[in-house]
């Protein structure tokens, strides 16, 4: 019954804000080339979308916006559904990369366009490319946001790491911000409708990664890896190895 009353809910604020960003796009048009203003509308349906279960909470750890002080690719494990409205949490917004499929859903689709993310096919040949269009932006001072497993987990556990985030920040020299998100497997896993009633999230900002200390971006795949497993496994264990 909670799981029902609350996808319902969730409904009617996807359906509002749908209405709110529509008209912001519509009127900042002209002049947002980035779609920065009706993002912002997004991070208020996804504040209102997390806060509303109190048995739901939160905690950022090193959550400091200064670590995007220079033009940064932001990475992060992929836990569940969850992860989207709880990265919006953190003190900043972000143009994200996501499935095509989802844009191609009536309303929420809808909204994910209008806000200026970028939707990729994950099995062309051209998604690598496409990850171009974050150049710009990136340079404009708004980081990207890439799960770079590709998908959820389907088991709690770290997935290998695909290699568009990190030849993207090579070729062009951008920091990597990696962030670990722990919580939403527990209360939403993949596949699963139901949503756990009680649940506590840590969103983890571990420090910028300068991609220019790396001889190739297989070595910064690797070593960003070792840096989420690490502090998801000290998260479960309750000895973080994130300083603020």
């Amino acid at each position: 019954m909670f799981s029902v009353l609350l996808w319902l809910y969730w409904a009617v604020c996807i359906i509002l804000c749908f209405f709110v960003v529509l008209l912001l796009y519509v009127l900042t048009l002209p002049f947002d080339r980035f779609n920065r203003i009706p993002n912002k509308a997004v991070k208020v349906l996804a504040l209102v979308m997390m806060k509303v279960n109190p048995g739901w909470t939160f905690e950022i750890r090193g959550g400091d916006v200064t670590k995007l002080s220079k033009p940064t690719i932001v990475v992060a494990n992929h836990q569940s559904f969850l992860d989207m409205p709880l990265s919006y949490m953190l003190p900043w917004t972000m143009k994200w990369v996501a499935k095509r499929a989802l844009f191609k859903i009536p309303i929420f689709g809808w909204i994910i366009k209008m806000s200026g993310h970028l939707g990729i096919d994950r099995k062309s040949n051209s998604s690598l490319k496409k990850l171009d269009d974050l150049v710009v932006p990136i340079k404009e001072g708004i980081p990207a946001m890439i799960f770079p497993e590709g998908t959820r987990t389907t088991d709690g556990n770290l997935r290998p790491f695909k290699n568009g985030a990190f030849k993207l920040a090579k070729r062009y020299n951008f920091n990597i911000l990696p962030i670990v998100l722990e919580g939403g497997f527990q209360a939403m896993p993949s596949g699963n409708w139901r949503v756990a009633p009680r649940q506590h999230f840590v969103l983890s900002v571990l420090d910028p990664i300068d991609s220019n200390r790396f001889e190739s971006d297989n070595e910064l795949k690797n070593t960003v890896h070792a840096l989420i497993k690490e502090e998801l496994t000290a998260l479960r264990s309750g000895e973080s190895i994130q300083r603020e």
